[in-house]
């Protein structure tokens, strides 16, 4: 058979698919002649920025990826971290922003079945779900429907498949307005000696098709989601793939079933990409070939081309390397849940990627250098300017405390997201113990009395341009302070990095101080990234997002009887700050949505101070001396008792006249390391005692009790008032 290379190959073809004039040389050198069609789209699907992370690998390998906990850091679908009695939990985060931009209800949905994939994938059972979601300007002209859209995806797709979703973030700013960010996570658990991996293993296996057909759905997707957009992001609309959650549902239990049979020897998902990045990674990782008879493969539509079949992101999908003598089993176990069993190629010893349909040979490709060495650039980058510092007695003072307090509470980012997650199942399988609305989700383990699992997901994107280094150490600190305000110790993390067009040098500085600070935060807090994802060319008409790398986080609480809550205070308890009292108000919720400013540098973080506070307050909290806890975040302390005091219903009367300190940094400053507790009046001694001993800063800021908090001679605001003006925002908008 030869190579069938009759389609011409001209350079407005070459930028169709995303590759720069100095890539398609790098392709010729590589293979000696001009590719065919169906190579040029396979080069364009495996080298693109989203699956070859190309801008960014250099910088990812700063970052700390092991620990006594590890077993499996990036690299694989997910992260594997060991939670105790020979099980672990699997999870990752991942982007799905332009294909939701394009077409929010299933660029959501499907984002969300490709991290339940990614995490079934090795093996795991999914037992939680969340997303990190921001959108432009409320007042934008889109930003409704987006919502609507991303919102309704979320949870068609998460309540149908039966996970449960038990944390995320919602947020809204102006430079959302042209891409705005959908960030999908999933946790499992699976046994520690039960784990899959991508790897392919043995010479002449068959490589088996499994799950849905294949259709021109989602053809050339991430290609279109490492470009900016622009006028032409109508013509788009066909590179978004098409979900269903049941069909899902059946290829879990399908693959977890066959995962007992032996059968597998390497597993992967069809994501970005797919039939194309599925079986490179696998036959690269493995150091072998792989040969697809592309006749073979089921789909749903006719006349399809190699080159379609080749770049479908069709979903719900999955690649095997099979064990040839359990093939019969396999195929059973598949007929039986109705989804598709093929095979469709094998693994060969020549390291070449082969590909044939309708009796031709349409690629012949070297895998290794399509897979784990796909080109690599040090894209130049510029140290991003930073803010002078801004004294809190250089910033304006509030005429009413109480009217401010509310308009924080009642405005956009700083309301209830109730209308949000209770379109999301929360309960289902039955092991939430705490669901979205306090610092972290966290669910019982199946099987043991007391162990349960943490979730949080963290990121302050004005912070991240405001002084990119710090902001990126405090996307870590806080994900590692809310897992801690349960009294969980924070186990791992995983990221998704959201940035504009790394091609311009001052976005390209964004990234890597972010990613710096990132990696400094993950290593003095023992917080390792286990697995994530890079979302670059978030950008529309040249104005990019702000920069916005999430981190999302898995503790793990030995004992959940002793978990703490934002609702847990009872009348008569004293109310304590642990951690220093506040000052800083650059970048800060009040200046934005109160002054209308957006100035001076971020708060900084002090990551000894956040370990030894952290680690205080988790003592407490396991000790079964703390019953209520919150981290101090945006807002500051003012909007942290208020959450209480509504998560609780009750009051507080709080005293801070003895405090020599600009009044607006100590009620509104978002230091960091921060957290309220109450405990009960008998302990709050010992525990101050202990506090001072440790060499640990606090404050009793007053108790718990009456219908009101009372900030003596600042504020005093009705609770119930509160929290009609806090709940009422969100649904009011999308009426």
């Amino acid at each position: 058979m030869t190579i069938n290379n009759t389609y011409p190959i001209t350079e407005d073809l070459i930028a169709s698919h995303g590759l720069a004039p100095d890539g398609y040389q790098l392709i010729l050198d590589l293979i000696g002649r001009e590719p065919t069609y169906t190579e040029l789209g396979i080069f364009s699907a495996m080298w693109n920025e989203h699956c070859s992370y190309k801008s960014s690998k250099k910088w990812l390998r700063t970052l700390p990826t092991t620990g006594d906990r590890v077993i499996h850091g990036p690299g694989e679908n997910a992260g594997v971290v060991d939670i105790g009695d020979g099980e672990c939990v699997v999870f990752k985060m991942e982007s799905h922003n332009h294909p939701s931009y394009i077409e929010p209800y299933q660029g959501a949905a499907t984002g969300v079945g490709g991290i339940l994939r990614d995490v079934f994938t090795m093996g795991a059972r999914p037992v939680a779900a969340m997303n990190a979601l921001r959108f432009g300007d409320v007042s934008h002209e889109k930003t409704k429907h987006l919502v609507s859209g991303v919102v309704s995806g979320v949870g068609g797709y998460g309540n149908s498949f039966g996970v449960p979703t038990v944390g995320g973030e919602v947020e809204f700013d102006a430079r959302y307005n042209g891409n705005c960010l959908v960030n999908a996570f999933a946790a499992g658990i699976a046994k520690t000696d039960g784990i899959f991996l991508c790897k392919a293993e043995g010479v002449g296996l068959p490589v088996v098709y499994l799950g849905a057909k294949t259709g021109r759905d989602g053809v050339g997707g991430a290609t279109m989601a490492s470009a900016e957009f622009d006028e032409t992001i109508d013509e788009k609309r066909p590179t978004v793939q098409v979900g269903d959650p049941f069909t899902e549902k059946c290829l879990l239990e399908a693959c977890l079933e066959l995962m007992q049979t032996g059968a597998v020897i390497a597993i992967q998902d069809m994501g970005a990409a797919g039939l194309t990045c599925s079986a490179v990674e696998m036959g690269a990782q493995g150091d072998l070939g792989v040969e697809l008879y592309l006749d073979d493969v089921p789909v749903r539509e006719e006349r399809m081309t190699a080159y379609e079949m080749m770049l479908s992101e069709s979903q719900e999908r999955m690649l095997m390397v099979l064990d040839p003598s359990k093939e019969e089993i396999a195929k059973e176990i598949f007929v039986k849940w109705g989804l598709d069993f093929a095979i469709v190629g094998k693994t060969t010893d020549d390291l070449r990627f082969r590909v044939f349909h309708q009796n031709e040979e349409v690629a012949n490709l070297p895998i290794k250098e399509l897979g784990d060495q796909a080109p690599e650039y040090d894209r130049p980058w510029r140290e991003p300017g930073l803010y002078s510092p801004l004294p809190a007695d250089q910033v304006q003072e509030p005429e009413d405390y109480g009217a401010t307090l509310m308009s924080i509470l009642a405005s956009p980012n700083q309301s209830s997201r109730r209308w949000v997650w209770e379109q999301y199942d929360t309960l289902i399988q039955g092991n939430s113990l705490q669901i979205p609305g306090g610092d972290a989700g966290v669910i019982r383990v199946d099987g043991h009395a007391t162990k349960a699992l943490a979730f949080s997901s963290d990121v302050t994107p004005h912070y991240c341009e405001a002084d990119a280094y710090e902001g990126g150490k405090q996307a870590v600190a806080e994900c590692w302070r809310n897992i801690t305000a349960t009294g969980a110790l924070p186990l791992a993390s995983t990221d998704n990095l959201n940035f504009g067009n790394p091609e311009r040098p001052e976005i390209m500085g964004q990234f890597v101080k972010a990613i710096e600070g990132i990696g400094d935060a993950c290593r003095a807090l023992d917080f390792p990234i286990v697995s994530g994802n890079v979302s670059l060319y978030n950008e529309t008409f040249g104005e990019a997002i702000l920069p916005t790398p999430t981190i999302a986080g898995v503790g793990q609480l030995d004992d959940w009887a002793n978990m703490a809550k934002i609702a847990g205070a009872n009348e008569g308890e004293v109310v304590m700050l642990i951690g220093c009292d506040g000052s800083h108000l650059g970048q800060t919720v009040y200046m934005r949505d109160i002054l209308g400013e957006t100035a001076g540098p971020p708060p900084e973080v002090d990551l000894t101070a956040e370990r030894y506070n952290g680690d205080f307050v988790r003592s407490a909290i396991n000790n079964g001396q703390v019953s209520s806890c919150h981290d101090i975040s945006q807002g500051g302390l003012a909007l942290a008792l208020a959450e209480m005091c509504m998560a609780g219903g009750y009051g507080m009367e709080i005293d801070l006249t003895d405090v020599q300190m600009p009044l607006h940094g100590l009620l509104f400053g978002e230091d960091q390391a921060r957290y309220v507790v109450t405990i009960e009046e008998k302990m709050a001694q010992f525990i101050a005692n202990n506090a001072a001993d440790a060499g640990i800063q606090f404050r009793v800021l007053g108790k718990v009790g009456g219908d009101k908090l009372v900030v003596k001679d600042v504020l005093e605001l009705d609770v119930a008032e509160m929290k009609s003006a806090h709940e009422n925002w969100f649904p009011d908008y999308m009426a």
